[in-house]
């Protein structure tokens, strides 16, 4: 973040949804557009070169798709968050790119407010799905885990903590805990969960009243 403003990425095939994504984004004194890109191979590309906090991708783009672009820059650049914004809400979709490490998804018709509230939410590490999204996620997770979650008391102040957006560092310094000792919490309340991500972990437990 610059100057008090989020740095923002488009990347979507479709002029004229960039042309209006651009549009929308100048009319929050907080967000400030610094990149454009038309497929996931140049969305890749773009992101190195202005290195903005929070990209929003489209899917179904030619080249390289969403979810390859958001696994590659959500590699290369852990600093940067990606929100799927897409007309798309098939299972397949949601889950790949969930699992490429988007940390929220949103449909093509959210209004202006959502949007906007996904973009702020994102850049402190905060997940938000759409409705439709949450539905297919729970749905994953009950594929991968039928039984009750048996969460300790320990992993369950850790996974409320993740529903705050938290990362390890804070979350190890609130509990007085080692960076260690919470990515090892992370990764068995991912397990216990059935879920491939924190994002994924953090629906589960915000549609199950987890915490």
């Amino acid at each position: 973040m610059a100057n008090g403003k989020i740095k923002i990425m488009i990347a979507d095939d479709h002029n004229v949804v960039r042309s209006g994504l651009g549009a929308f984004l100048q009319v929050f004194d907080d967000f400030e557009l610094v990149g454009e890109a038309s497929n996931g191979r140049e969305a890749v590309n773009v992101c190195a070169a202005v290195q903005p906090d929070v990209v929003l991708m489209d899917l179904v783009m030619p080249e390289m798709d969403g979810a390859q672009a958001t696994k590659q820059i959500r590699e290369q650049f852990p600093g940067t968050q990606v929100i799927v914004l897409t007309s798309f809400k098939e299972d397949n979709l949601v889950e790949s790119a969930i699992e490429a490490g988007a940390i929220g998804y949103l449909l093509k018709n959210a209004t202006a407010d959502e949007l906007a509230d996904a973009i702020r939410a994102a850049n402190i590490g905060r997940p938000t799905l759409a409705p439709e999204a949450t539905q297919v996620l729970i749905k994953a997770t009950g594929r991968k885990n039928s039984h009750d979650f048996e969460l300790t008391s320990r992993e369950k102040e850790v996974l409320k903590m993740l529903t705050e957006g938290r990362s390890n560092p804070e979350i190890a310094k609130l509990l007085f805990l080692s960076k260690s000792t919470v990515k090892f919490h992370v990764s068995s309340i991912l397990s216990k969960l059935g879920a491939s991500s924190r994002t994924e972990a953090v629906a589960v437990a915000m549609q199950k009243k987890l915490v």
